[in-house]
């Protein structure tokens, strides 16, 4: 997919590791429809590849890893960048049998820390963060947000950028064992450490997956449904459009708690 507009989801094969760039930096590579449905078909190209043995994700432009989704893109009426039972941009919930290894360099928002949280590995550049600024808007962390930031933060962190909306640095994200490493080149010490998971057994590696998946907590449809109520319920609200408005117009939202 190449959007002259607003960039592509480019591919790299280098010998058995495959690197995914979301190279949308116009608009902070975030997720849009046609953009999700090239991610999927990417992730599937990797995983039918036997060649391919790890798979890394990163952002272009050193800003943002990926700022979630494409607002711009939902104001023009287009339906989400979510994909059943695959989640947001067709790979948060997606069954892997390699394992991928997320390269942030810059921020990660929204739904760019579920793509991010959802890699078994995460190496951070020192100037990335992590956040859920969606209560700053009038609106929920959807999707996979909340159980992600449950299980890769200790539980009053959680509760802190959950509510707060506050951003997570490198470093914190390291303390908290949110990230696996901190690096000035992200995506060079990427590459580093999935030389190093190859030096097992791909079966091993993807058994070993599928055993660590079956014991992470995971979101049910009752959670979704809870979501998706709750999402449409508060677009509805006032404060949801002041808090667009607000962050459109750069100023502080007033709120009228209806």
């Amino acid at each position: 997919m190449s959007d002259p507009e607003n960039g592509s989801i480019d591919l790299h094969v280098e010998g058995a590791i495959a690197t995914i760039t979301l190279n949308r930096p116009k608009v902070r590579n975030s997720i849009d429809l046609a953009a999700a449905r090239r991610l999927t078909e990417v992730v599937e190209q990797i995983e039918q590849d036997p060649s391919i043995r790890v798979g890394i994700i990163t952002g272009a432009g050193g800003v943002a890893f990926s700022a979630g989704a494409d607002l711009r893109a939902r104001a023009r009426g287009e339906a989400r960048a979510v994909f059943p039972p695959y989640g947001f941009a067709g790979f948060v919930r997606r069954p892997r049998s390699k394992p991928f290894i997320a390269a942030v360099n810059g921020y990660a928002v929204g739904g760019g820390l579920e793509i991010a949280m959802s890699c078994e590995l995460v190496v951070a550049a020192p100037n990335a963060s992590f956040s859920l600024p969606e209560p700053l808007r009038g609106l929920i962390a959807g999707g996979d947000c909340l159980p992600i930031a449950l299980s890769r933060l200790p539980l009053s962190v959680a509760w802190d950028v959950a509510l707060t909306g506050r951003r997570i640095t490198a470093e914190e994200a390291l303390q908290y064992g949110m990230v696996n490493a901190v690096a000035d080149d992200a995506l060079a010490t990427a590459k580093e450490m999935a030389q190093r998971v190859m030096t097992s057994a791909p079966l091993a590696i993807g058994g070993t997956m599928a055993l660590m998946r079956h014991l992470l907590p995971t979101a049910g449809p009752s959670y979704d449904e809870l979501t998706e109520a709750t999402q449409q319920r508060l677009f509805k609200t006032q404060d949801a459009k002041e808090g667009s408005t607000a962050f459109l117009e750069k100023r502080d939202p007033v709120w009228a708690g209806a």
